[in-house]
């Protein structure tokens, strides 16, 4: 069913909100409201009420261990429902601790270990060195260019399961986890990734999909083309580091 505008809800927007991660929420704001799309940000803290029925994409971002403790039981709190909104096919971006927490779990280097609510089939153990540094990397996505670009910045490593299909494939960067070549995971509409930098400002091709599926779910509805030429200029700057 097609939608007229659009209600994003940003999780935990005051501990998890890592290297410009809400600078993700703009670009869709912007990009959204380029077609005339009118889009509510709803903010939502540990315990504050949530309408899932009117949510079409969520956001959430990153945040050091230390944040991710402090709403990782709120977090599991609201599992079944946020499960449900995704198995429906409501789109998410989870950005880098976000991302653990939709896997099964995330082990710290204390040892301490974070469960997750288990939408992505994948695991988080910490590791040395950090990866840090300019990624590039091919999506299967349906978006073109296939190219993704972004900046990461993470000690932990996530290892994918059987159930898990990777976003992309890393040409320049760690990833995952430094093994594998896989970056980031998905599922359904869900979409989660280790891409910092702000993600969406330099992948409008990314942020337009990320639209279309919260517009029309079963992604029949083709949106308004409109100018990524600076976007894309950002781009493929990342992109000549390769």
């Amino acid at each position: 069913m097609q939608k007229s505008g659009l209600q994003i809800l940003h999780l935990y927007p005051n501990h998890m909100n890592l290297y410009g991660d809400r600078g993700n929420l703009i670009a869709i704001q912007h990009r959204a409201l380029e077609r005339g799309i009118p889009v509510e940000v709803v903010h939502a803290e540990p315990e504050a009420p949530i309408s899932w029925r009117d949510v079409d994409l969520i956001f959430m971002g990153g945040g050091e261990d230390s944040h991710q403790a402090r709403i990782a039981e709120d977090f599991l709190r609201r599992a079944p429902e946020l499960t449900r909104a995704l198995e429906d096919g409501v789109p998410m971006l989870a950005i880098c601790g976000a991302y653990q927490l939709l896997g099964h779990y995330y082990r710290t280097v204390n040892g301490d270990k974070l469960p997750g609510i288990g939408f992505l089939d994948v695991t988080t153990e910490a590791g040395r060195p950090r990866a840090i540094g300019d990624v590039v990397a091919h999506t299967t996505l349906d978006i073109t260019p296939r190219s993704l670009v972004g900046f990461e910045n993470h000690g932990g490593r996530t290892f994918l399961g059987t159930g898990a299909v990777p976003l992309a494939t890393v040409q320049l960067g760690q990833g995952n986890n430094g093994q594998d070549r896989t970056e980031g995971a998905m599922h359904k509409h869900a979409i989660g990734t280790y891409l910092h930098g702000s993600l969406l400002p330099k992948n409008p091709h990314l942020t337009d999909l990320l639209i279309r599926w919260a517009v029309d779910r079963d992604g029949n509805t083709d949106l308004e083309p409109i100018p990524m030429d600076l976007e894309l200029k950002a781009h493929d700057v990342i992109l000549s580091r390769c």
